[in-house]
This record gives structure tokens, sequence and C-alpha cells, in this order.
């Protein structure tokens, strides 16, 4: 199917026919089966058979034989997206009413592929499920008391999932007293050696920073059983190099989950978690995490500095003059992740520590230069590259402006596609700051920075007043008559936007 795409269907669409409406169940399964596997390279020429498939297959899902039933739920899930797209009453409840009663079917195999199918439902659903959160909740809390330890796992992941596309929406008393005490339930009889912690860790994470304050009364006691499994495996692991025979390697998978849900709680709890911190040593063991040997760990180490940086700065203040060296070695787009997560930490340190992020500019500006030029770099860590440059020269214009000629058009580039938010907004007054401090910085690549202006929907006030001034400013200093023949370059889209909002 992602070889011939719509073409196969000539050939598959007359065997599908008789397959998918054959008495014979087995024959019907395989039917089923091979509609869900052509779903991604087929499916602009199955859009116009969906309308009656759709249901037909919902229809399948209370077929007397679990296998129909389990393949049809995965066979569903592949055409999520287009269900999600059309009126909810037309196919999205009723696929969604049979898919949570399929969660409490009485055969496993079924169970799993019901909460499979529903947590790639919900990614595609997002917040077009707030309206049936709490008949969503009752089905999931139910199977808690039903399912066995292999498909809890997949519960976990679906709540965890449900939580991330919903976000605050969850933070209700109802769906909190619904959703919570099964899982802290569940947290209190595991074991801190216990690997199925890890799944539980991780939708908790999700839940916390859906809930925000919501998950205050629940804070603490998770709070310090993270720190205590982080502090647990960096013991184990320094016993372990000290005497390798005596000494078995600890599982790091404990700590990483950890500290991920350290970062939803950072995330969730914002300022609320400062007294917790404040009555505990997280920061020193942060500082171990963020030297460990292991990528992920330090992966995970860079999130949660970055997180605790916006929610309680004043515990990591005192130790950025230890942090920052560490911070610095990091920014190896070898490690992508960690390099991005660490880049991304020293963007939310510079915005709080201002003017004083001054003497540590001089060592982390140059390897984010390498990096926002480098050839193959990842859209994400390009544009946490381009926010982190933007706001180290909000907070030291005069530091970072002399080299604006070795990133304008890399930075513009980056960052023209991301939507409004706060840390674009800080990163172009970080750019129009360094403009007005070194102009001739921008001049070679002038062209690409109106474009990053113009792809700004709804900038702040203030922040328009400064674009203005540099248009103005530029228009000014090379005369009209070099303008109209510099603007002729432009698109007409970008032209006509620049007319119109900045009267350039």
């Amino acid at each position: 199917a992602n070889v011939f795409m719509n073409d196969l269907l000539q050939v598959l669409l007359p065997i599908l026919k008789e397959t998918l409406f054959h008495e014979d169940w087995e024959i019907k399964e395989s039917g089923i089966l091979a509609l869900g596997a052509i779903a991604e390279g087929c499916m602009g020429g199955m859009i116009q058979h969906l309308p009656e498939l759709i249901p037909f297959l919902i229809n399948c899902l209370s077929n007397g034989k679990a296998l129909v039933r389990s393949i049809t739920c995965w066979t569903l899930s592949r055409y999520s997206n287009w269900v999600c797209q059309q009126p909810h009453h037309q196919y999205l409840k009723p696929l969604m009413s049979e898919l949570l009663k399929r969660i409490l079917d009485t055969n496993k195999r079924v169970q799993e592929a019901a909460c499979s199918a529903f947590a790639t439902l919900e990614e595609e659903a997002c917040t077009e499920l707030v309206p049936y959160l709490g008949f969503i909740l009752e089905t999931l809390v139910y199977a808690f008391n039903k399912y066995q330890h292999k498909n809890l796992l997949i519960l976990y992941d679906a709540i965890g999932t449900l939580a991330d596309s919903v976000g605050v929406h969850l933070n209700k008393p109802e769906y909190i007293n619904m959703i919570m005490p099964p899982l802290i339930q569940k947290w209190n009889m595991l074991k801190d050696e216990d690997k199925d912690l890890f799944p539980l860790l991780e939708c908790l994470s999700s839940v916390a920073t859906a809930l925000q304050d919501g998950f205050l009364p629940y804070c603490e006691p998770v709070f310090k059983r993270c720190v205590s499994l982080v502090e647990q495996t960096l013991n184990q692991n320094m016993a372990f190099m000290q005497n390798q025979q005596q000494f078995e390697q600890p599982d790091k998978d404990f700590m990483i989950v950890a500290l991920d849900l350290l970062s939803g709680l950072a995330e969730g709890l914002k300022s609320h978690i400062e007294g917790l911190v404040a009555s505990s040593n997280l920061i020193i063991l942060l500082y171990q995490c963020i030297q460990d040997s292991m990528p992920e760990v330090r992966q995970s180490s860079f999130a949660l500095l970055g997180d605790l940086t916006k929610a309680c700065f004043v515990h990591v203040h005192p130790c950025i003059p230890q942090f920052m060296p560490v911070l610095a070695q990091n920014l190896n787009p070898e490690y992508i992740s960690v390099c991005n997560n660490a880049t991304w930490a020293a963007g939310e340190i510079s915005v709080k520590l201002e003017g004083d992020m001054a003497p540590y500019i001089p060592y982390l500006l140059p390897p984010l230069i390498q990096i926002i030029n480098r050839p193959h770099t990842p859209k994400t860590l390009l544009e946490n590259t381009a926010i982190t440059i933007g706001r180290m020269g909000l907070v030291c214009p005069h530091l970072v402006a002399p080299d604006l000629q070795l990133f304008t058009r890399p930075w513009c580039t980056s960052l023209r596609n991301i939507r409004d938010n706060d840390e674009k907004d800080s990163a172009f007054r970080g750019i129009c700051q360094m403009i007005t401090v070194n102009p001739q910085g921008v001049v070679q690549d002038f062209v690409f920075f109106c474009d990053a202006v113009a792809s700004w929907i709804n900038p702040k006030p203030d922040l328009k007043d400064m674009f203005e001034k540099i248009l103005h400013g530029f228009k000014n200093q090379v005369g009209d008559q070099a303008w109209a023949e510099f603007s002729q370059q432009f698109p007409p889209a970008l032209k006509e936007l620049l007319q119109v909002n900045y009267g350039v």
C-alpha cells in the first residue's frame, strides 16, 4: 500500500468486498486486517468508502469472535484521524462508546487492542473528548479493578494519553476524585524496585501536568518518593563504580522516570512546588544527574533543570555557577535530545538571570551558533537554539549582537514557522535589541528578518512597535528608491503583509 498507494485499490477493493462480508469469521478477520494495513498508503482513495465502512467496522466490534473484535479495534484506530474530522454524532460518539465497551471486554486480547486503539483515538481527538470525559473516566477506572498485570500497563498509557490530550480540562474535582484514588492505590502497592513503577510514573507525570494545582493534595508523597528513587539509584551506581565485583549495576530507568515525573510536577504545580524543593536535597542530586554517563539521564535532568528554573528559580540560582559549565559541555548535537533540553534550559535560565547571565555567554554562545548553522539539524533543536540565542540577546544584547551576521539567516528561518507564544515573544524582543546595538549585522540577511516579522499573527503592541521602528529605520537608511528595489525580491504575500501591518 505504501508503494503502490491508491493504484492498489483497483485490485484490492473487489477482494475486500468479498472477504469483509464473508460468512467464515477467519476470512472476515483477514479482510479487516487488510483494511487496517492499507490505511496509511491508500487513505486518499479510501476516503470515499469510509462513510460506509466505519459504521460496518463499529458494528464488527460486537462480533461473537474475540479475534474479529480485537483486529477491528486496531483497524478503526488506523482511520481515527478521519473519524475526528467528521461531525461527532456521526462516527466519533458511536466509535468511542463501542471502544469503551471493548475496554471492558471479557477477553484479555480484546481489552489490550481496545485500550491501545482508544489511546490512538485520544491523540487524534484531543480536546474534542472534553464533553465525554466523565463517561470515559468511568470506564477507565472500572478497568482498573478488572485488568490483570499486562493490560494494566496499557491502561496507564491510555490514562496518560488522555491527560496529555485534554490537559487542564481534567482539573475538576469530580474527575480528580475518580482518577486519582486508583492511581495512588497502585502507587502505594508497588515497591521501589518493581519495574511496573515505570509506566505508572509516566502516567502520573502526564496527569500531574494536566491537573496543575488539582494535583496538590497528592504531590508531597509523590515528590518525596521520586527524590528518593533518584537518590537510591545514584548511591547504587556509586557503589557499583567503586566495587563492580560486589555490587550490581542499578537500572537507571528508575531514575529517569522519577526525574520525568518531577518535571511533570514542576510544570503542573509551578510555584507551589517551591516548599517541597526547599525541604529536599533535589538540587544537589540534580547536579550529579546532569553529569551522568548515560545520555537519557542527562536528557531528563536538563528538562527538570529548565522546569525548576521556571517554577522556583530561588533554589536553582545559588548553584548556577556549578551548573553552567556542565550545561555548556552538553551543547553537543551528537546527542540530540540531551542537547535540545540543555539548550532550552539555558534559555529559561537567561530570562531569570537577566544581566547576570553575562559571565556565561562567552562559552555558551559559540556552540549555539555552531548548532544553528549545522546542516540537517532537527527542527525542534533549531527552534530551541534560536529561542535561546534570542533570549541571551534580550538580557545581554551587547555581548550577543556582535555575532549577528553569524546567525541571523538560520535564526529567522527557524522561528518563522512556530506559532505565536511567550518563548517566541522573548526571542524576537532579543533580536530587536541586538539589531538596535548592531544594525549592520543584519543588513545582508534583512529579507529573512522581514519574513520572520511577517510570520507573527498577533504580536503584542510594544513588540509590534519594535518591528515597525526597525523596518522604517532600515527603509529610511537606504532611501525610498533602494527600498523599492530591495522589496522587489519579496514574494507578493510578504510585500502585502509588511505594507498592511507595518506601512513599509
